[in-house]
This record gives C-alpha cells, structure tokens and sequence, in this order.
C-alpha cells in the first residue's frame, strides 16, 4: 500500500513491514493466577500515555505468563489498532508484552527507534491508521493492514540527523511551556492578590502602598523591569520583514489580525525582536498590546519594550493589558493626539 510522495531522491517510501517485525499483542489466560505477578509489564492502551518513556504498566506478568504471551523488547514502538484511542503510540522502555489492541513494530537495526516514533504520531501516519481502519463502531485496524501502511524511510544518517532536530525544537517548545506556565503562576498570584484587596477596600484608594503588598512583591517603575528599544531601519534594509501598523492589532486582542510587508513602504520603522512587546501609545484607551512572536518592524506609534532577563514578557503584556494600567496611562496623556510618556 504504498504511496507516491514528493521526498528526497535517496529517501523511499515502503509498508510498515519492511522498517522490522511486526507483533499483534496477546493476553495469557486471566484464570491462571502464576500468569500474572511483577516480572514484565503488560502494556494496554492506557500505559501508553508517557508517550516516547514508557516504562511502567497497570498490570504484569510472571516469567510463566509472559511464555504464554508475544515478547516485546525494549525499545518496541506499540501502537494502539482498536478502540476510540487508535492511534495512541509509545516506545516501551523495558521488556514486556501487549494485549492484543495493539500492534508492534520491532524496528531492524538499520532503523532509528525514535524517527519511527515521530513519524507515527505524525499527522499524515495518524491519518492513515484512521483511513484504514474498519468504519465500525469500534475502529479496528488488524495486522494485516497495519503492516501494509506507507512509511517514509530515509538514509539512517538522516533519520539520526531528524531525530535530533525535532528534539532541538521540542525542548525549545517544552522551554516556552514552562515560561508560560511561570506566567500563568504569576498571574494566579496577582489575581488573588486584585481579590484580597477588593474586599479589604484598597482599590478604592489612590495609592497602594508597598508594605501592602503580598510577601516577595514590590513596587517598581516600568523602566526598571522593561527597557525602551528604538532601532530604525529602512525598508530597502530588511526587504523580507513584515510590518506591524497600529491598525493590524485589534482593540483588546492582544495579536495582529493581519501583517504588511515592510518592503511596501517609504519610510523607516522601528525594528523589534522576538519576545518584545509593543505598546500602542497613541490613545492608551484602544488597547493595543503585543508580546512579539516574530523578529519584523513596526511603526513609530509602538513603544517597544525590551524585558530581557529581569520580567516575564507575557505577564508584562497583561500588566500593561489591565484595566488599571488603561486607566493610569489615560491620565497622564497629553496634547491633542494622546501619548504615553516613557
């Protein structure tokens, strides 16, 4: 069941069988208690959620039971073939054996265990398991079908070479997770924090005072955890960078809804990277905040705020995104076209 694909000339697509062997799990006899003890794991569907660090299982076998089972080695990818959950996949990382929702591959030694992986839990692979299984009310795949599936297979060379690239952008990706998950910690202080100081009436008062805040916390001018940033360029110097305008960013939306090229236009911008935020100056009331996601250029109009090692961006953008920080920065604009002094 291959197919064609537009891949490189020493790459080739083949079926499932020819990257190793092949097992369809069993379960020995429930009724024969030495069967199961703490020997091996016995992997179903639901063990599979570590994903690529599987290592543990519900339940397990004795060295008699796993007689009466299909062995599996360690580094075994094992993909869930029946069920709501087809598809799920994970690499076992001890020895054991599998129930018989679940089809193994056993990869040939000229095959990288983890670009197997990646490539099964893959859109395009994923959209094969479902295409081809049976359309009934519980999807089956069997073994037959499972091991006539397409799989790409490039040079092993290649494959280490991707391996090690998606992990490089994982852990990158798993980085950004937790410095958002610091942010939303940050956050979930901060609103508690709105809360006890609603019901004590400290809202109401003009001023809050640092002694009231709560423990760690402290009082700090803007410039102190954010640094201006003012690069112009030309457009003829970055023909490639897109543009941010005051009207790609919807009031409250905290993202453009659209970007120009900066190429369409005559004068310089202001040049901004990756992790800044930019803050609308003009008329404080519109909202206009963005933590950037992307190196570009944008108009003058945008105070770009650099909060290096010392702030979290993200909890910058929504400081600056409240309905307080609105409310202060309307104060103290000036002159006929509102700015925010900085």
């Amino acid at each position: 069941m291959t197919e064609r694909l537009d891949i490189p000339e020493s790459w080739k697509v083949v079926d499932v069988s020819c990257i190793g062997r092949i097992e369809t799990g069993s379960t020995p006899s429930k009724q024969n208690a030495s069967f199961y003890s703490n020997d091996y794991p016995f992997y179903k569907p639901t063990d599979l959620e570590a994903g690529y660090n599987v290592r543990v299982a519900k339940d397990n076998l004795s060295e008699a039971g796993i007689k009466h089972a299909r062995y599996l080695p360690e580094n075994s990818i094992l993909v869930t073939c029946i069920g709501a959950t087809i598809g799920k996949t994970g690499i076992i990382r001890k020895a054991g054996a599998s129930n018989q929702q679940i089809n193994a591959i056993i990869p040939s030694k000229d095959v990288n265990v983890s670009f197997v992986y990646y490539q099964v839990i893959g859109p395009v692979f994923q959209k094969s398991i479902k295409d081809n299984a049976s359309a009934t009310t519980l999807p089956i795949l069997n073994k037959s079908k499972f091991q006539g599936l397409s799989f790409v297979l490039a040079p092993f060379v290649v494959q280490q070479q991707i391996v090690s690239k998606i992990e490089e952008l994982f852990s990158e990706l798993d980085k950004g997770i937790e410095e958002l998950k610091t942010a939303q910690q940050q956050l979930k202080v901060y609103r508690q924090a709105v809360l006890k100081w609603a019901f004590e009436g400290k809202l109401t008062n003009e001023d809050v005072k640092e002694g009231e805040l709560p423990e760690g916390w402290r009082i700090e001018k803007l410039g102190t955890v954010a640094k201006k940033k003012t690069t112009k360029a030309l457009p003829t110097e970055y023909p490639d960078a897109k543009f941010i305008g005051m009207d790609c960013i919807e009031p409250h939306t905290l993202k453009p809804s659209f970007l120009y090229d900066f190429k369409e236009f005559k004068s310089s911008g202001n040049l901004f990277k990756t992790n800044q935020v930019l803050y609308g100056r003009m008329r404080p009331y519109l909202n206009k905040v963005y933590r950037a996601e992307f190196e570009g250029a944008c108009s003058g109009e945008f105070i770009i705020l650099d909060c290096g090692d010392v702030f979290n961006p993200d909890l910058l953008k929504y400081i600056l995104h409240s309905r307080g920080f609105v409310r202060f920065a309307n104060s103290i604009t000036t002159g006929d076209r509102p700015r925010i002094p900085y």
